[in-house]
């Protein structure tokens, strides 16, 4: 046999190999699983044969055509037509590959394209078989080997595929590009994994902004925890400051307000140039030493309104306040320096005839002039439209000697030869109204008036001399008042005689006199002398007690005390009656 006659042999013989693998392939597939359902119409499916069929052909002829325009040059062969098992053979082929390359319905839902392994399976299985048969004819030929592995237990099937087919190219070709297609991923695959690792770096990216986002809103907070803190300690030390000014700023004018040394009587003489002002003068006082500070004697005068102040000579002391200071240089000073003998001191519990005696001692002015001073009602009319709180009280009572007893203010008054005794004694009341004044609201709440105030301060004064001594009396003539009891001071009795005495008698306790408190009860018509500020305040607020009776040592002034009448009689007959 020649050599090309081998060949074609060869090639037939290979050929029906093929066609008869692919036949018992179809046939087992058919054999082994029911048909697939379609989704798609009858008309696309038979549309879809029809193509398959061509696709058949043009598969045969790509496989099979080309080898034999090569190889087989002899007129026989070129007219050998492809035998019926070559062409199911190649439409099972093709078939697989349209398998390969068309997604299922399943895969259209999930977007994903995959590669389709059940037709290379397929392709394999009918090799084998193909290649099991020809074993069996003729053991000798081997051409192809093909080796399938699948675990009959799972789903998943690994196929290896070893192909020698040494004589057609073509055909390896074909299944190593298949192979290639079913590994390589799918488009939609491929997208979806960059999809998530764009989401991921996206993601990661968010996270970092998110970061620096709250480390930025954890610094901010920081930040405003220290301004606040700043702004919290700011506030905090200027109200402690503000409040220590106002503190001072408030004691410092206080203290202005005052007096400057108020048992300091001492005069000092002062000259008020003529068109000073508030400011100047308060500076003249401040260097005298009479007032504390200049300017608040000025911010005083300006809040009072206090003008009309006229210049002379002065004579102030540091115990006198502003309130008296101003009144002083609106009435005028004097034009010529002031001596000795032009100021007059009125002393605690001196009378009205004291005073008129000690004016006539100091000044131009007769004791005479002064009573007649005492006893005008229409000058006292005067002075009770300017002063009402203080003696409406006093021009209601009846039977008194003098209405002004008690209202002529102990205290240094400057006494010009241009003024009157009217202009004096104005000057008094005007002294001892300015020291009731705080008080009048506290009097009218312990249900006194004026006049009884007075008169109980004025007897407080001669009995006692320490304040507090000068309280506890107080509140014996409470108890004695309360018990209806008569007073019983020997004070009313030598103001009723007219006299002063160191002892009275029994006789001098019938004396026939409104003032004699030993026979009348009550308060009595008025003031027995001119109390000091301290026996006013001991009356305002007594020291509480439940004694009736007191006598003083003359000897010592010490002062004791008894509840029961027999106490007080031991008392006297040790203390009063042992010098005689």
């Amino acid at each position: 046999m020649s050599e090309d006659q081998n060949q074609h042999s060869e090639e037939g013989s290979f050929k029906e190999q093929i066609m008869r693998a692919l036949e018992e392939g179809r046939k087992n597939r058919e054999t082994a699983s029911p048909p697939k359902k379609s989704t798609k119409p009858e008309a696309s499916k038979a549309k879809k044969d029809t193509h398959d069929d061509d696709d058949l052909a043009s598969s045969y002829e790509r496989l099979f055509g080309n080898r034999q325009n090569k190889k087989d040059t002899s007129p026989s062969a070129q007219k050998t037509e492809p035998t019926e098992k070559e062409i199911k053979k190649e439409e099972t082929k093709n078939k697989a590959e349209k398998a390969e390359t068309t997604p299922s319905n399943n895969e259209k839902k999930s977007g994903i394209r995959k590669a389709s392994t059940a037709s290379s399976q397929s392709i394999v299985d009918e090799e084998k078989a193909i290649e099991k048969k020809d074993q069996k004819t003729d053991p000798s030929k081997k051409d192809t080997i093909t080796t399938s592995t699948k675990h009959p237990n799972s789903k998943k099937s690994s196929t290896k595929v070893i192909s020698s087919i040494t004589d057609n190219p073509k055909v390896e070709k074909e299944l190593t590009h298949d192979k290639e297609v079913e590994e390589e991923p799918s488009i939609f695959h491929r997208i979806g994994e960059k999809f998530d690792e764009l989401r991921h770096m996206d993601e990661e990216f968010e996270g970092d902004l998110s970061e620096e986002s709250n480390l930025k809103r954890a610094e901010r907070r920081k930040e405003d925890r220290v301004v606040r803190k700043i702004v919290y300690i700011l506030t905090i030390g200027i109200l402690i400051v503000a409040g220590i000014l106002a503190i001072s700023g408030y004691n410092y004018v206080s203290a202005g307000l005052k007096p400057l040394d108020r048992n300091d009587k001492k005069l000092v003489q002062v000259e008020v140039p003529s068109g000073s002002s508030n400011r100047q003068i308060g500076d003249i006082l401040e260097d005298g030493d009479v007032i504390r500070d200049g300017m608040v004697f000025n911010f005083y005068t300006k809040f009072k309104n206090l003008t009309n102040f006229q210049a002379g000579y002065y004579q102030f002391s540091p115990n006198m306040t502003l309130d008296q200071i101003s009144k002083e240089l609106q009435q005028g000073g004097s034009a010529e320096p002031l001596d000795d003998a032009s100021k007059l001191t009125v002393p605690e519990g001196y009378d009205v005839d004291k005073i008129a005696s000690l004016i006539a001692k100091k000044t131009d002015f007769k004791k005479e002039d002064f009573i007649k001073v005492m006893k005008d009602e229409k000058f006292f009319d005067q002075l009770k439209n300017q002063y009402p709180e203080l003696l409406t009280d006093a021009g209601n009572a009846k039977d008194v000697r003098y209405r002004l007893e008690g209202y002529l203010f102990p205290a240094t008054y400057n006494v010009h030869k241009n003024r009157s005794l009217e202009d004096l004694v104005t000057q008094m009341v005007d002294t001892t109204n300015q020291v009731l004044t705080p008080y009048y609201s506290k009097i009218k709440e312990k249900g006194l008036n004026v006049q009884e105030v007075m008169t109980l301060a004025s007897l407080v004064e001669k009995e006692g001399v320490t304040q507090s001594d000068r309280k506890k009396i107080a509140q014996v003539f409470f108890n004695r008042i309360d018990q209806q009891m008569p007073l019983q001071s020997d004070i009313s009795i030598l103001y009723a005689l007219g006299e002063h005495k160191e002892v009275v008698t029994i006789k001098d306790t019938q004396v026939d006199s409104p003032y004699n408190l030993y026979t009348n009860a009550g308060y009595g018509p008025g003031p027995f002398d001119n109390p000091s500020q301290e026996a006013i305040l001991a009356v305002l607020d007594p020291t509480e007690n439940d004694y009736i009776y007191f006598v003083a040592d003359i000897s010592t002034g010490k002062v004791y005390y008894a509840k029961t009448y027999e106490e007080h009689m031991e008392l006297v007959e040790k203390y009063v009656n042992k010098e005689k």
